[in-house]
């Protein structure tokens, strides 16, 4: 069935353009100018770049805001810019299990803090087209019904097993993407600057920071499967759905050279995340339709914000007991 949207491709398609050509242009500037030479991200830079990203997703929302309430009634522009806002807060929440993932591979694979930069670049440039496309995907099939009440089941599963699975020792040289890649590429033992390939007696070979890159973008693609239809619970628009996402994952290297080393300390965040990932599943099965199509906006972000900082807040004040 069909669905009237605010911002339908086929009129701010411009849109779409001249947002992907400001998200490579500030890329550019990143990996260019300010880490054009491999060096070890303080936390003070990533700082900086936390704040910078965070400033710019908020004065983007405050825009299309402003736009929104040119075009539309008020309540309108109103609910688009806390559908934005809401999505924006669920992707950098859920964000935080990529910063988990991080910090084992890196360590897996021994990649010196200096190189780590340049893996997470082309990760979340690999992720935004790998998002752009799970995005596309799905503003088709979330048009019907019973897609959405699948994604919707699918999170709630997804929630429960988040927050009664045991912790599992991600081990990378089991997952069958790393053992296929090796099976056909040889891998050098060792690094040959940040180069993730390099030509050794005329035979072309991955280093490890390759690896720890394709890694990095498999689990980025699993990681998409449960936020994308988180987002989708939120909102309709496409547009809102994409720029949200995308500010969240231009966020995410900055997030995690500051977070990096005490992301351990928020034990109990999982436990926040995996109530958002059954609160959004169950708007889209019951909580919607029981609001006669739309649970508020308002309601949503302060239930999300709630669940994530409480979790955050717990963990710091009840901090987790070191095993002997």
């Amino acid at each position: 069935m069909e669905q009237t949207l605010l911002f339908p491709f086929a009129e701010y398609w411009w849109f779409y353009a001249g947002f992907m050509v400001f998200v490579f242009a500030m890329l550019a500037l990143d990996l260019g100018v300010f880490h054009k030479e491999a060096h070890e991200v303080s936390f003070k830079e990533s700082a900086i770049w936390s704040v910078v990203w965070v400033s710019l997703a908020l004065v983007f929302n405050a825009i299309l805001y402003w736009y929104a309430s040119t075009k539309f009634a008020p309540d309108v522009a109103k609910q688009v810019g806390l559908e934005f806002l809401t999505g924006y807060v669920i992707e950098k929440s859920l964000s935080v299990d990529n910063i988990f993932v991080f910090v084992v591979v890196f360590g897996y694979f021994a990649i010196p803090p200096k190189y780590q930069h340049r893996v997470l670049f082309y990760g979340i440039l690999g992720a935004l087209i790998f998002r752009a496309i799970f995005i596309g995907i799905g503003s088709v099939l979330m048009q019907y019904h019973m897609v959405v009440l699948i994604f919707g089941a699918f999170l709630i599963i997804t929630g429960i097993k988040m927050m009664f699975q045991p912790e599992k020792e991600m081990d990378p040289s089991k997952n069958v993407v790393i053992r296929t890649l090796k099976k056909y590429i040889p891998v050098t033992p060792g690094f040959h600057d940040q180069s993730f390939f390099v030509r050794l007696n005329g035979v072309l070979h991955a280093t490890p920071l390759f690896v720890a890159l394709v890694f990095v973008e498999f689990t980025d693609i699993i990681f998409a499967v449960d936020s994308v239809p988180a987002i989708f619970a939120i909102t309709k628009e496409p547009m809102i759905v994409f720029t949200s996402n995308i500010f969240a994952i231009l966020g995410l290297r900055a997030l995690y050279f500051m977070l990096a080393g005490v992301v351990d300390k928020f034990y109990l965040l999982k436990y926040g995340l995996a109530v958002v990932l059954i609160f959004v599943g169950l708007k889209m099965v019951w909580l919607n339709d029981a609001f006669g199509g739309k649970f508020p906006i308002s309601w949503s972000l302060i239930i999300i914000a709630t669940c994530i900082g409480s979790s955050v807040a717990a963990s710091l004040l009840f901090p987790q007991k070191k095993e002997n």
